[in-house]
């Protein structure tokens, strides 16, 4: 009895402020009407239909588990998967490290025309990829490719870097991907050391420390976070690898022996652009989001890993 009474008079009271805060909930209200629209009823629909076969017009037939079967027992979405983790792997190195390498140089104070620097450096991200792309498209050229063209200088004979056997095909949306992803990892980690305090700096060059044990020792290890977030977000970015690989080989299939295949181009071969199988496809989806979440889980398990003491060693 007592406690149906403290559960009445806890719902009057949330009705009370519902009512008495009825003007802010109806400014903040289209943001989820139309997230819960555009949002949440894609998220479960798409899983709802990954049960099912569905061509987009017929009837929709059960099909339980089958499409995530179809897709692990299918050779191309394998082939899709190491291509994939292929170009997310190697174009990580200079994404990470070059936009470390450029952010600390921006970071010294002996460097003039930061801004001018910092803008061209991360014009990239807020060009058009598919003017890019295409800009892309003719600097790999076989017969009239600038990159060719300074080869011959060299007297290195020309390359079919998008056609012939497809070897070269994930050398260049490497090449594209991290230039792309550079710029904006150099920005964030600058941000990052600027807000780093330089009484740390002072402090560490009063006991004699150099630049590259403060870089190591205090820059690195403040940088943590930061680090682990653009690790999450190019990471995204790789699963989601579509654009360059689609107009660089201008197929859907990735080029020659699907050199360019990703998973993103698996699942559009899949519905709308190829079969219109859209169970198959809204399944790829949510293997292509578990596998995010489950690399996420793993960079941050990772990181925070490190920052814990070894066992019998004591920090002070």
């Amino acid at each position: 009895m007592i406690q149906s009474t403290v559960k009445t008079a806890r719902r009057d009271t949330l009705w009370r402020q519902i009512k008495r805060n009825k003007v802010a909930y109806a400014y903040i209200a289209p943001f989820f009407i139309l997230f819960a629209i555009f949002g949440l009823y894609p998220i479960f629909s798409g899983l709802y239909i990954s049960f099912f076969r569905w061509d987009g017009v017929g009837a929709m037939k059960w099909k339980g588990l089958d499409n995530y079967a179809r897709i692990f027992s299918d050779p191309t979405f394998l082939v899709a998967v190491k291509n994939t983790v292929f170009i997310g792997v190697i174009a990580h190195i200079p994404i990470l490290l070059g936009g470390l390498v450029m952010a600390y140089i921006l970071n010294s104070p002996k460097v003039r025309g930061k801004e001018i620097f910092k803008t061209i450096m991360f014009l990239p991200m807020v060009t058009s990829v598919v003017a890019i792309t295409l800009v892309f498209q003719i600097f790999f050229g076989y017969n009239f490719g600038l990159l060719n063209y300074f080869m011959s200088f060299l007297k290195i004979p020309p390359v079919n870097w998008l056609g012939g056997s497809g070897e070269y095909i994930k050398t260049a949306v490497i090449i594209m991907f991290a230039w792309k992803w550079m710029g904006w990892n150099m920005v964030i980690y600058l941000a990052g050391m600027q807000g780093i305090s330089n009484d740390v700096y002072e402090a560490a060059t009063i006991d004699g420390a150099r630049p590259t044990q403060t870089f190591f020792r205090i820059t690195l290890p403040l940088l943590k976070p930061i680090i682990l977030f653009t690790l999450i977000q190019s990471t995204i970015g790789t699963v989601n690898l579509f654009t360059e690989p689609y107009i660089l080989t201008n197929s859907l299939t990735g080029g020659t022996n699907n050199q360019g295949y990703t998973m993103m181009l698996y699942l559009l071969n899949k519905a709308p652009k190829g079969n219109n199988i859209y169970g198959v496809a809204s399944a790829v989806a949510y293997v292509i989001c578990v596998a995010v979440i489950i690399i996420s889980l793993l960079l941050q398990y990772l990181m925070s890993e490190r920052d814990k003491p070894e066992k019998g060693v004591r920090r002070v």
